[in-house]
């Protein structure tokens, strides 16, 4: 019910990197996940909307206060912060890996080009 708060805060800190270093990040001689970076925030947001939106459909996320329907009941905040270290912290860490993997095998690819 809570766990796209960890890939959106995840999304929120990208986008604040990105906008502080674009200048660093289109320069030719930075790293290959450095140069990545726009498409690691791209997928973040991306699957932090379409977790927002399968939790608005499925009823965990009202549009009133207290915003999750689990914060109705009680205990209900310690089930999501369950949640979001069971579900969030992996699903982020999997998408991060899964995003560096890309980004190695794109610069590999254009290196290959190259030559």
């Amino acid at each position: 019910m809570a766990c796209f708060i960890v890939p959106m805060t995840q999304a929120v800190a990208t986008t604040i990197y990105r906008k502080l270093n674009t200048k660093k990040i289109n320069t030719p001689e930075t790293s290959p996940l450095l140069r990545h970076v726009p498409t690691l925030e791209k997928m973040l947001w991306g699957g932090t909307v379409m977790l927002v939106v399968d939790h608005i459909i499925n009823g965990e996320v009202t549009w009133r206060y207290p915003f999750f329907t689990a914060l109705t009941e009680v205990g209900g905040a310690e089930v999501m912060l369950r949640e979001m270290l069971t579900v969030g912290v992996p699903m982020s860490l999997v998408l991060t890996a899964v995003w560096a993997v890309y980004a190695f095998a794109k610069e590999r690819k254009a290196q290959t080009i190259k030559q």
